[in-house]
C-alpha cells in the first residue's frame, strides 16, 4: 500500500493559479499510474487528470484541458497538478490516488482503478 499526502491547496481568486503536490511513500511509486480527483460539496467525486508511470502519457477531464497540467518526478516520489486560469467551479477537495496495478500500459481514469488515496487538500476559488 502506498501512502499519499497532498499539499498546496488554498484560497485563490478566479483567474489565479495553484500548484498541488502529492508526496508518496511505500511501494514503488514509479511503477504506478497516478491520478488527481476532486469532490465539490454535494457532488460526486470526479476524475481530473492522470499520468502514466513513465510520465509519457496523460489524460484530463474536458473541463480542465488547457488549464491544468499533471506531471510527476519519480526521483522525488511526487506527482503535481499545476492549475491555471482557475474558476469558481474548480472549488473542491482535491485528492491524489495511485493505481491498483503496477506497470499498466494505459492511463486509467476510473476511481475504481485506483487503490490508494490521500486525504485531500481544499481548493477554493473566489469570484
Amino acid at each position: 500500500q502506498v501512502q499519499l499526502v497532498e499539499s498546496g491547496g488554498g484560497l485563490v481568486q478566479a483567474g489565479g493559479s495553484l500548484r498541488l503536490s502529492c508526496a508518496a511513500s511505500g511501494r514503488a511509486f514509479r511503477t504506478y499510474v497516478m491520478g488527481w480527483f476532486r469532490q465539490a460539496p454535494g457532488k460526486e467525486r470526479e476524475f481530473v487528470a492522470a499520468i502514466s508511470w513513465s510520465g509519457s502519457s496523460t489524460a484530463y477531464t474536458d473541463s480542465v484541458k488547457g488549464r491544468f497540467t499533471i506531471s510527476r518526478d519519480n526521483a522525488k516520489n511526487t506527482v503535481y497538478l499545476e492549475m491555471n486560469s482557475l474558476k469558481p467551479e474548480d472549488t473542491a477537495v482535491y485528492s491524489c490516488a495511485a493505481d491498483r496495478a503496477p506497470w499498466r500500459t494505459t492511463v486509467v481514469v476510473s476511481s475504481a482503478d485506483f487503490g490508494s488515496w490521500g486525504q485531500g487538500t481544499q481548493v477554493t476559488v473566489s469570484s
